[in-house]
């Protein structure tokens, strides 16, 4: 996928359909209208930043990118994308932060791409175009694409069941722990039960839920607050974590409880990617061995770097950030080479 970020005005997020705050799907045709209406609804960014960002994005690219550039984990991408420009610049972006694309096929069509819109806050709305976009089928997975891997990191959505199930299937095969991320809150509120259903099989070993997410999967429950559904979570999953924006995390493995705040400004730029990248240092944490607690620090702190510019992908400066809070938690050492 390949993100359009842009900061505008409020005027243009009240002509969207859908929820604001939410990411649903879109007709390319919508998809052209809501671009091109962009450039006359742009708010300046200070510093002279760029108001609109076009790169490499998608929850799980951003996450892996997270992991690659900013830990220096070996990360690699199972996907698709079509022979476009948008395809071009996804394989540029990622190759240069040193994602193994190797896995990547290449097929004749389009990229799928996102409108990700920032209001003055911080808070973004996005608006993915998926239905004409390149896809990978589940056949066309195979043992030698998760060999050597020690985790698979997977986005819940409901058109993509088949390609999930068989990506967990052939990962237990090989030995991988399974990590999902719930994707929005539209995804889970619509195809709730099929959730619960895969939650169920006890296949997935780490779940992240943002509020919203949760307060959509337990739906209808006595409580439907935030440990409510950790509560939830931790029944199928070894580690289930609830991120919880600007107050931070809760975090259950076993019968361990962890409550973490947030790192860095109360203020985000952007919060696109907050939770793709909090996932990144949680993931970090759990390959290095660290405990819980350490894991959703390291979590929080990298999910804080990314809310300080514009789009899902961290900047130089903004890693260097990152790493002198790690050091002030005293986890620069020996993690972080």
């Amino acid at each position: 996928m390949v993100d359009h970020v842009a900061r505008v005005d409020w005027s243009l997020l009240d002509h969207l359909p859908g929820d604001r705050g939410g990411s649903q799907q879109v007709a390319i045709e919508d998809l052209r209208n809501i671009l091109s209406e962009v450039n006359t609804h742009i708010l300046p960014f200070l510093n002279d930043q760029s108001p609109i960002r076009t790169i490499a994005g998608g929850s799980v690219a951003n996450t892996i990118r997270g992991l690659t550039a900013g830990f220096e984990v070996s990360s690699g991408i199972i996907a698709a994308c079509g022979d476009d420009e948008e395809g071009r610049l996804f394989i540029r972006n990622m190759s240069f932060t040193g994602v193994d694309i190797s896995r990547l096929r290449v097929k004749k069509g389009h990229t799928s791409q996102c409108a990700c819109l920032v209001d003055a806050d911080g808070n973004r709305t996005m608006r993915p175009c998926l239905a004409t976009a390149a896809k990978l089928q589940a056949n066309e997975l195979s043992r030698e694409d998760f060999k050597g891997s020690k985790w698979l990191v997977l986005r819940y959505s409901f058109f993509n069941m088949e390609q999930i199930n068989t990506a967990i299937r052939i990962a237990k095969q090989e030995g991988l722990s399974i990590s999902l991320d719930l994707a929005s809150f539209e995804m889970v509120r619509d195809f709730r039960l099929q959730l619960i259903d895969l939650l169920e099989t006890g296949s997935i070993d780490l779940c992240f839920a943002n509020e919203d997410e949760a307060r959509e999967l337990i739906r209808g429950d006595v409580r439907t607050d935030p440990e409510a559904a950790l509560g939830f979570l931790s029944k199928h999953c070894k580690w289930s974590v609830v991120t919880l924006g600007s107050k931070g995390c809760i975090a259950k493995h076993g019968k361990e409880i962890i409550r973490v705040p947030a790192t860095g400004e109360v203020h985000a730029v952007d919060a696109t990617g907050a939770g793709d990248l909090f996932a990144s240092g949680f993931l970090y944490g759990l390959v290095k061995g660290l405990p819980l607690e350490d894991c959703c620090n390291v979590g929080a702190c990298s999910g804080g770097s990314v809310i300080r510019a514009l789009g899902g992908e961290v900047l130089p400066e903004n890693w260097q950030w990152m790493y002198k809070q790690l050091k002030s938690k005293g986890l620069s050492f020996p993690y972080l080479s």
